[in-house]
C-alpha cells in the first residue's frame, strides 16, 4: 500500500471513529485528488472505492420540508427498437431519487421478448466506459438481449460509487436499491422484455450493489455476477468500509446468507483495492454455507491467466453458484477491452461466462 495513501486512510478512520464524518471525507479526497491508490498506482492504474460519507439532502421546502416529488417516472429514449441496435439515454425518477441511465436496445427486437442484463459500473466509470471495457453491447448484440446502465451521480458520490456501504442503501424499498430496482421495472414494462429473464451484474462498488440488488429482490432478478465486489452487510458506515475493503468485514447476516439467487463471482487474487476475502463472503451470501462445493482448474492458454473455478451444489445437486478466482488479476474486469477503464485483457472473459451463467436461468426454473 502506498504509505501516503495509507497515512490519509488511517487519519479517515480515526476521524470517522470520532463521528467527524466531514473531516474524514475530506482526508479520503485529498488522496484520491493526489491521484493515490492503495497499491502505490497513480488513479488511472487502480480504481478506488470512495467511501464519501456525506448524505445528499433535498432543498427544504415551505416549513423545513423536503419538495415533494413525484413516486416514480423515467424518460426513456424515444429511440424504437428496429432492425438496427441503437445505444440511447433516459432517466428514471422515484421517491428514493433520480438516475440517468443508457439502454442497448439489440436488433430487431420488436419479435418475442428478450432478457435483460442491468450493468452496474465501478467508481469514475459511467456507462460508455463499462460498455467498452465489457464489450456487453456487442455480445448483446450477437446473442439477442437488452443491456441497461445505470449512472451514478456527481451529487450523490463524488467518485460517481454507488453507496454499497451506507446501511440506508442496503435494503428493499430504500435508497439506491429502490432506485435501480424501480428503472430495471420501468425498462421491462417498456421495452420487449421477459420478466422471468433479468440478471444485475456490477464491477467494484457496481459489484457490492449487484449483491444488495440480488439479495433485496429475488422476485426481480433471477441471476447476478458480482466482479471484484463485497458482500451485503460487510459495511454500514465509512470505518466499517474500510475495514471490508481490506478483508475485514463481518460479511452476510444470518437473514442474508443463502438468499437463493444464483451468482457467479469473478475475484483477483492480487487484488489491492478490494481483498480477495470478500469474494467467498459473496457466494455464502448467494449459497448459503452448506453447499457442497468443487474446484476445478482452468489452465490459462497463451497469455491468458490461469484461473481457479469453485462450483458449488446445492443438495440437489444444481449449481448455484460460481467462484472465479483468477490469478495473478488485480481490481480489474476479467477480459476486458482496453477501449474501457479497469480491465484485464488477459482474461479469462467474465462477460462471456456471466452471461453463459445467466442465461441458464430464469424466475421458476431454467428457461
Amino acid at each position: 500500500m502506498h504509505p501516503r495513501f495509507q497515512q490519509f486512510m488511517s487519519q479517515a478512520t480515526r476521524l470517522a471513529q470520532t463521528g467527524q464524518l466531514a473531516d474524514a471525507t475530506a482526508a479520503i479526497q485529498a488522496a484520491l485528488r493526489r491521484g493515490l491508490s492503495p497499491a502505490g498506482a497513480r488513479q488511472d492504474d487502480a480504481d478506488v472505492i470512495d467511501v464519501d460519507a456525506r448524505e445528499i439532502r433535498q432543498p427544504a421546502g415551505p416549513g423545513g420540508q423536503a419538495p415533494a416529488r413525484p413516486a416514480e417516472s423515467a424518460s426513456p429514449s424515444s429511440a424504437p427498437a428496429g432492425k438496427d441496435d441503437v445505444f440511447v439515454a433516459g432517466s428514471f425518477r422515484h421517491a428514493s431519487g433520480q438516475r440517468d441511465y443508457k439502454l442497448y436496445i439489440p436488433p430487431n427486437a420488436e419479435g418475442k421478448p428478450l432478457p435483460l442484463v442491468v450493468m452496474l459500473h465501478g467508481c469514475t466509470q459511467d456507462a460508455d466506459d463499462f460498455a467498452a471495457g465489457t464489450a456487453m453491447n456487442e455480445a448483446a448484440q450477437a446473442q439477442g438481449f437488452y443491456v441497461l446502465y445505470p449512472i451514478q451521480s456527481h451529487q450523490a458520490n463524488p467518485q460517481k460509487c454507488w453507496s454499497w456501504f451506507k446501511h440506508n442503501h442496503q435494503q428493499p424499498g430504500r435508497g439506491e436499491p429502490a432506485i435501480l430496482a424501480g428503472m430495471t421495472r420501468e425498462i421491462i414494462s417498456t421495452q420487449a422484455i421477459d420478466p422471468r429473464r433479468v440478471y444485475v451484474a456490477g464491477l467494484s462498488a457496481g459489484g457490492a450493489m449487484a449483491a444488495i440488488l440480488a439479495g433485496a429482490y429475488p422476485e426481480l432478478y433471477a441471476a447476478a455476477g458480482v466482479h471484484s465486489g463485497l458482500a451485503p452487510g460487510a459495511a454500514s458506515d465509512l470505518p466499517s468500509a474500510l475495514s471490508a475493503m481490506k478483508g475485514g468485514g463481518a460479511g452476510p447476516t444470518r437473514e442474508q446468507a443463502g438468499s437463493g439467487v444464483p451468482t457467479i463471482v469473478f475475484h483477483g487474487d492480487c487484488d489491492a483495492t478490494v481483498h480477495p476475502n470478500n469474494a467467498r463472503a459473496v457466494v455464502a451470501a448467494s449459497a448459503g454455507t452448506g453447499a457442497s462445493v468443487e474446484t476445478l482448474a482452468v489452465p490459462g492458454t497463451g497469455n491468458r491467466r490461469h484461473t481457479t473455478r469453485h462450483l458449488y451444489r446445492n443438495p440437489a445437486g444444481d449449481v448455484v453458484a460460481e467462484y472465479w478466482d483468477v490469478q495473478g488479476a488485480g481490481h480489474a474486469w476479467a477480459g476486458g477491452s482496453s477501449r474501457g477503464t479497469y480491465t484485464d485483457r488477459s482474461g479469462p472473459d467474465a462477460s462471456a461466462e456471466m452471461l453463459r451463467f445467466f442465461l441458464a436461468r430464469s424466475l421458476g426454473g431454467k428457461p
